[in-house]
């Protein structure tokens, strides 16, 4: 396993490999990797020779008063970690690297980023698409592979390649789930011991969300309020939103549903610092059980 710092050097590796006539593949992550990170990692495995697996904590994609400054890093472990899934090259670069002095290009998505995560976090998907097209044009994959749990991320990406004419598959990767259900994340590490308990919360509400609706119930409020009721289940769960969405469009969706409804999931929660709050996301697509 090879490890580069810089653009050009990545550039230069990445070019004499689809010379060769290698197919590339990107999985771009912000470190303190786990079985989620290395799914994506069998999942590039299946698509291309050689995989590239970033690692790039990236400032701009937090907003004021969030967890940049406390956001797990590990990066020792995680080198060990791609090691042994057998990365062929991961991507450390600085924040100079990436951000070199002076810049002030940005990349701006516009509808899709503007619900659910991108309410209350509004300059997050601009960090997001900024950091993806940097990486990408880095590393110039054939495939790039990012997990469903980030939902709106993975569609702000596709639609960012098809706008920017990249060449480039984006490959959606399902969500890994530990075995009490709570999806994978690297800040689940940062939750109090009784937060953890209760982030199953989470996937209760996605579960019988998913049971009510191949059972027939159609009607939108009718499972956000199942979905709520669940939620309140966790005390210390502080909902920032519940939301059943088009799952291509992110447009809300119909009172009544007919097809299949994005549900996506985001609560605060303690962190394990006093203080300090979690946010967890997660989602499902219900399908129309017809």
């Amino acid at each position: 396993m090879r490890r580069i710092e810089t653009v050009r050097e990545l550039r230069r590796w990445s070019e004499a490999e689809r010379t060769a006539g290698a197919r590339v593949a990107l999985v771009p992550t912000m470190g303190a990797l786990h079985a989620g990170h290395l799914s994506l990692v069998e999942h590039a495995r299946r698509r291309a020779e050689r995989v590239v697996v970033s690692i790039f904590v990236n400032p701009t994609q937090f907003g004021p008063g969030e967890d940049l400054d406390h956001y797990p890093r590990d990066l020792e472990r995680d080198l060990d970690r791609c090691r042994a899934a057998g990365v062929d090259v991961v991507f450390t670069p600085g924040v100079a690297e990436m951000y070199p002095p002076g810049g002030q290009t940005r990349v701006e998505v516009g509808a899709l980023a503007e619900p659910l995560c991108g309410r209350s976090r509004p300059t997050h998907f601009g960090g997001v698409a900024t950091v993806v097209t940097k990486l990408l044009l880095a590393a110039r994959p054939h495939v790039a592979v990012f997990g469903q749990k980030d939902f709106q991320q993975l569609l702000v990406i596709r639609r960012l390649a098809r706008d920017l004419l990249l060449e480039v598959e984006i490959v959606g990767a399902p969500i890994v789930r530990e075995p009490d259900g709570v999806a994978l994340s690297s800040r689940n590490r940062n939750l109090a011991p009784a937060a953890r308990r209760q982030a199953t919360a989470l996937v209760r509400a996605l579960d019988a969300a998913e049971a009510a609706r191949a059972a027939g119930e159609r009607r939108r409020d009718a499972l956000l309020a199942l979905v709520r009721r669940e939620l309140a289940k966790a005390p210390d769960a502080e909902l920032d939103y519940a939301e059943l969405r088009d799952p291509e469009t992110l447009e809300p969706a119909r009172e009544r549903l007919a097809g299949p409804a994005l549900l996506a999931l985001a609560v605060h929660l303690p962190g394990s610092e006093p203080g300090a709050r979690v946010r967890l996301i997660d989602n499902r697509v219900l399908e129309d059980p017809s």
